[in-house]
């Protein structure tokens, strides 16, 4: 590997530009760019100053020879890339829901593994600064002993014959929304701050009628290490906020010598058992591009693991852990029970 990476990247819709973003405030070269629309493919290269567009992912792997490809397509198209990547020896970043289902995701880590070839999911939300503080604050004992974690998920933008449109379409017409789409995050940052899940009981409902998915739910965790958590969803109502797409919610992080809360502005609380009176957590966050600036934070660490080999999160293989759970919550509000994550 080279000290500057080649990037290259497919797809050039709405969160796209919070990639590109990152990428152009990376010491990278983004060197190509393919996107089936012409039109959203000169605008995207144009805005980045990026010197390559091609229309077939093929055509760009063969001029290009580049060393990571950033997906950042809707999932149906993730596992077809992802062969033709690995197929090339291409590390690969991708973006998520992680293709479709487990079936095609298995597919997808046997491919990469089978080619010895880096693949990467695009989680950036355990990079969000407020989990980060919150990380650090449990490591060092701040909440003694952890016993539940809740998050209440309200963005707000679910309402209405025009719910999605604005922004991300094709939201209308997924099967499965709030989980596969959403929560998914959520599961992630709760394996990331409370461990490994044991089972899941999940009642799941569609509100808006206009939409094919379900866009409320609610979603009782339990940890190996014994520890709960609660996710409490709903597209439909908005929680206060100056950017309510922010922290998209606001979580409450509960232990034996104080509590945690974040709100929707991404400022962090504590209060110390048996008090009244909250204290403000001081900590550093740039409120830039999506999230505190989460992604480039994700993408930073991706660059640096593979300049620098320093460690990664959310190889394609630790994220199938997320997945089963998704698998797991979807049977669940199915059979009306309690279901086990399967190993």
């Amino acid at each position: 590997m080279t000290d500057r990476l080649r990037v290259a990247t497919i797809g050039a819709g709405y969160f796209s530009q919070f990639h590109y973003d990152a990428w152009s405030r990376l010491d990278v070269d983004l060197v190509a760019l393919c996107e089936r629309d012409p039109q959203a493919a000169r605008r995207t290269a144009d805005e980045y100053t990026i010197p390559s567009v091609y229309h077939t992912v093929e055509a760009m792997l063969e001029a290009e020879r580049p060393d990571l490809v950033d997906i950042i397509t809707p999932p149906p198209t993730h596992l077809n890339f992802i062969q033709i990547l690995t197929e090339s020896k291409v590390a690969t970043v991708c973006q998520k829901p992680f293709t479709e289902n487990l079936d095609q995701a298995l597919q997808a880590v046997d491919a990469g593994e089978r080619a010895r070839t880096l693949i990467v999911v695009h989680e950036n939300f355990r990079f969000q600064p407020w989990y980060g503080q919150i990380k650090k604050m449990l490591e060092e004992g701040v909440v003694g002993e952890p016993y539940q974690v809740t998050f209440r998920l309200r963005p707000g933008d679910g309402q209405g014959e025009r719910a999605y449109l604005d922004r991300q379409p094709y939201f209308q017409e997924m099967p499965r929304l709030l989980i596969h789409e959403t929560a998914i995050h959520l599961i992630d940052v709760f394996r990331y701050l409370f461990g490994e899940v044991d089972h899941v009981f999940a009642q799941l409902v569609r509100l808006n009628p206009v939409i094919k998915g379900e866009d409320a739910g609610l979603i009782l965790f339990t940890f190996q290490n014994g520890r709960r958590g609660l996710f409490d969803g709903n597209r439909l109502v908005d929680h206060p906020a100056r950017n309510r797409r922010l922290t998209m919610g606001e979580m409450l992080l509960e232990g034996s010598a104080a509590t945690i809360r974040l709100d929707g502005n991404g400022d962090l609380f504590l209060r110390e058992h048996g008090q009244n009176e909250e204290s403000s957590v001081a900590y550093k966050w740039q409120d830039r591009g999506f999230g505190g600036d989460s992604v480039f934070r994700f993408q930073r660490h991706v660059v640096e693991h593979l300049i620098n080999g320093k460690p990664i999160y959310n190889t394609a293989r630790d994220y199938l852990n997320n997945i089963k759970i998704e698998q797991a919550i979807y049977a669940s509000n199915e059979s009306g029970t309690k279901v086990e994550i399967s190993g």
